[in-house]
C-alpha cells in the first residue's frame, strides 16, 4: 500500500495518476471515494469507477469536480455521462449499525469493497480518495483530496454522493421531523433542533457525540 505525496491541489481533476498507471500496465483503474462519513445519521456509501483508456475522457467529463464543489443539479446531470462514459462503475454501502460497531473508518473500508465486489471488469490499481482500504488484494494509492486530483476519484464521489442523497430523500418520510431530505443527515442547526425535540431515531449513529449527547437529554428529559 502506497500513500501519494501530492503536490499542490489543480484547478480540476486530472488523469495524471491514471496515465502513470496505464503506462505501466495496469489498465484497470478504479477510482473510490465515500459520501456520509461526516453524517449523523444513514449509512455511507461508496462508489468505484473505471474510466477507460482513452484521453477524449477527459473532454467528456470536463465538467466532473469533487462532488462538495458541485450544485445538487450539476452532480445529477454528470451523474449519467460519468455512468455512459466509464467502463466500470459500482456503488456499495455500510450501514449505521456497521458504523456505530467497526468504527467509520472501517465501515468506509467495507463500502469500498462492496463497490469493488461486484464490478463487470477487475481492477488492476486502485486510486483511493485519502484513506487505504483495509483487507484489500489489490494495489493501491492514497491520494489527499484525491477527489480533487484524480478524474477517476472525483467521478466515484459524484456517485457516492448522489447514490446517498438518493437513499436520504427515500428514507425521509419514515422518520418525519428530522429533515433528512433536507440536510442528508448532516449536522446542520435543523439538525440539531430536531435532536433536542424529538431525540435520536433508529437510523442515527449512536457513536457520534452528538448522537450520545442527545440520547442521554432525551432519557434525562423523559425521567423528569
Amino acid at each position: 500500500m502506497r500513500k501519494s505525496k501530492a503536490p499542490a491541489i489543480p484547478d480540476y481533476p486530472t488523469l495524471e495518476y491514471e496515465h502513470q498507471l496505464w503506462g505501466d500496465g495496469f489498465r484497470i483503474v478504479a477510482g473510490l471515494d465515500e459520501a456520509g462519513r461526516g453524517a449523523w445519521a444513514g449509512p455511507v456509501y461508496a462508489a468505484a469507477v473505471v474510466l477507460p483508456t482513452d484521453n477524449r475522457v477527459a473532454e467528456l467529463l470536463n465538467g466532473v469536480r469533487d462532488s462538495k464543489r458541485m450544485t445538487p443539479l450539476q452532480r445529477e446531470r454528470w451523474r449519467g455521462c460519468i455512468q455512459s462514459t466509464a467502463i466500470a462503475w459500482n456503488i456499495g454501502s455500510a450501514t449505521h449499525e456497521e458504523i456505530d460497531q467497526f468504527g467509520i473508518v472501517s465501515a468506509t473500508c467495507f463500502a469500498m469493497l462492496r463497490a469493488l465486489d461486484e464490478l463487470v471488469y477487475e481492477p488492476t490499481y486502485l486510486l483511493v480518495d485519502y484513506i487505504q482500504i483495509n483487507d484489500c488484494a489489490y494495489p493501491q494509492l492514497s491520494i489527499p483530496k484525491g477527489d480533487c486530483r484524480s478524474l477517476s476519484i472525483a467521478a466515484a464521489s459524484v456517485l457516492a454522493k448522489t447514490a446517498r442523497d438518493a437513499y436520504m430523500q427515500e428514507i425521509d418520510p419514515r422518520f418525519p421531523g428530522y429533515g433528512f431530505a433536507r440536510h442528508k443527515g448532516y449536522g446542520t442547526a435543523w439538525h440539531r433542533t430536531a435532536l433536542t425535540e424529538l431525540g435520536p431515531c433508529p437510523i442515527h449513529r449512536y457513536s457520534y457525540r452528538p448522537i450520545r449527547t442527545a440520547a442521554e437529554n432525551a432519557v434525562l428529559n423523559f425521567a423528569t
